[in-house]
């Protein structure tokens, strides 16, 4: 695996996963993104679009693996019973979640997602070497060395965390599900995010659609823009698309954040982005 980090995406719809066309250019999984770094995979949330990441992992000989969830809304979960590497025994599986606002920790929190009647078999099905991790937003994160992850809370119902990676000179922030409050600076944020090689963040809603669901927990493009140029972001990727918006649109309004920000594109699966390791600076 090359030094620095990769980062794909493998869901960048939120809500359900569905989308307006069949196919859509922009897809219909639900959120899920990897980022490989020093020999590990790191992957972010559990949706529809972590069923093909399992499957690819499992034929390439993967078997050490992190699992960070944003929170634990049925978009971003739906698809963890179906991770593959969860039923192979050579795997190693570390899952991290510190959203809970009810003091429950991470395994709980996934025994009464997969129990009857909404789900035939529970965790006891799963071969893997598991670990459970719970922490708490502003905790740091250390998967392995030379991988920093910092930890940030964010505005949502029941909860739901900020991640920044930070490895080899690089960083990617995951920020998904968060409810800005509008003509108001998220300073806080803002300071979490500064400097970040690429920003990944919820864009479901436009500014001019957001007074219509205040309370829902998302945010805009727009503020998606605004928080990027604040931060110093040159590269900002659009994601938890709503599943009512057709692909002309995302493409519409993926022009439109280009104009505001070059480096702005919207998320889809296949999406890659390569950050090669910065060279260190020399010791004196």
């Amino acid at each position: 695996m090359q030094a620095g980090m990769r980062l794909t995406v493998w869901g960048a719809r939120g809500t359900v996963p569905i989308a307006p066309e069949d196919p859509s250019r922009y897809g219909a999984r639900t959120c899920c993104v990897s980022i490989e770094a020093q020999g590990r995979v790191l992957i972010f949330d559990a949706g529809t679009g972590i069923v093909d990441l399992g499957n690819r992992l499992m034929a390439s000989g993967e078997r050490e693996i992190d699992l960070f969830l944003g929170h634990a809304h049925y978009d971003h979960v739906i698809g963890f019973p179906y991770f593959l590497p969860f039923y192979n025994p050579a795997c190693r599986v570390r899952i991290h979640a510190g959203h809970m606002q009810d003091g429950r920790n991470c395994r709980a929190l996934l025994e009464d997602f997969l129990r009857a009647p909404f789900h035939p078999v529970g965790l006891e099905k799963f071969k893997a070497d598991i670990e459970y991790v719970t922490f708490r937003p502003t905790d740091m994160l250390q998967p392995s060395a030379g991988i920093r992850i910092t930890t940030h809370e964010l505005t949502h119902p029941n909860g739901a965390v900020a991640y920044r990676v930070e490895s080899d000179g690089r960083s990617v922030v995951y920020a998904t599900d968060h409810e800005h409050r509008p003509g108001m600076r998220d300073v806080a944020l803002e300071t979490f995010i500064a400097g970040a090689d690429v920003l990944i963040f919820d864009t479901t809603f436009t500014d001019e659609e957001l007074p219509r669901y205040v309370g829902y927990g998302h945010s805009t493009y727009e503020e998606g823009v605004r928080l990027a140029l604040a931060a110093g972001v040159r590269r900002l990727v659009l994601f938890h698309h709503s599943h009512k918006r057709p692909d002309d649109d995302l493409a519409r309004i993926e022009r439109e954040m280009q104009t505001l920000l070059p480096g702005a594109v919207a998320g889809r699966p296949g999406l890659e982005i390569d950050l090669p390791a910065l060279p260190r600076a020399p010791e004196i």
